[in-house]
């Protein structure tokens, strides 16, 4: 039977008060989101990093203190391989953060431990760009190398509009639109948001914003 491997990309979060910082000065670090000289990126991430540590805490101290991004993303992993193992597959599920721990260095070492046969490689941003998935996925393949990881790869990309995902985001809305109206006679209104990309990503020729808008294609 082959041994299937099936890697889950995101962003990552921090997972205690602690780590507030120390993932934004990652994420400042990264030159897919911070586009500027090399030399300067990691001055001018410390500066980012630590104007904004003080609000980011305050609002993952609403959450917990944390984020809660790994668990769901570990849960998405699980429920992935509990289905893949009753079709009959030997599946494992492993998450890679872009950010914060695990990072795809760690991952990639305990894929290769684990030494499946192939690898699928699924990154949980359903549009693509250039600042999640492709940086991600690069990452992946840095680490790969340094790690001496060498396996047939499959990457899934990009599912925005898969039907199936279409409904399933539905389903979660409707379910919480009926719970709001229970809840309150009051008007309900939905309120929808997307991140957004520097102007100057978007004219190098990121897909995103396109896509995101109904423009690019699928």
């Amino acid at each position: 039977m082959t041994k299937l491997a099936i890697v889950l990309f995101n962003l990552g979060g921090p997972d205690k008060p602690d780590a507030v910082r120390p993932f934004l000065l990652n994420l400042f670090r990264d030159p897919a989101i911070l586009r500027v000289p090399f030399f300067v990126r990691p001055l001018l991430a410390w500066i980012i990093a630590r104007a904004r540590a003080k609000p980011a805490a305050e609002i993952y101290a609403r959450l917990g203190g944390k984020s809660p991004l790994l668990e769901l993303t570990i849960a998405q992993g699980t429920a992935l391989q509990q289905v893949l193992t009753a079709r009959g597959v030997e599946a494992h599920a492993f998450v890679a953060m872009r950010y914060w721990h695990p990072f795809a260095a760690e991952t990639a070492l305990a894929v290769r431990a684990w030494n499946p046969d192939e690898i699928v490689l699924l990154p949980l941003y359903p549009q693509y760009s250039s600042t999640t998935t492709g940086s991600s996925l690069r990452n992946w393949r840095e680490a790969a190398v340094r790690t001496g990881l060498a396996k047939p790869v499959t990457t899934l990309c990009c599912f925005f509009a898969d039907s199936g995902y279409v409904a399933a985001t539905t389903s979660i809305v409707r379910q919480a639109l009926d719970q709001a109206r229970t809840a309150t006679a009051a008007p309900i209104r939905v309120l929808f948001s997307a991140h957004g990309l520097p102007e100057s990503i978007v004219q190098k020729g990121d897909p995103y914003h396109g896509r995101q808008f109904g423009r690019g294609p699928g």
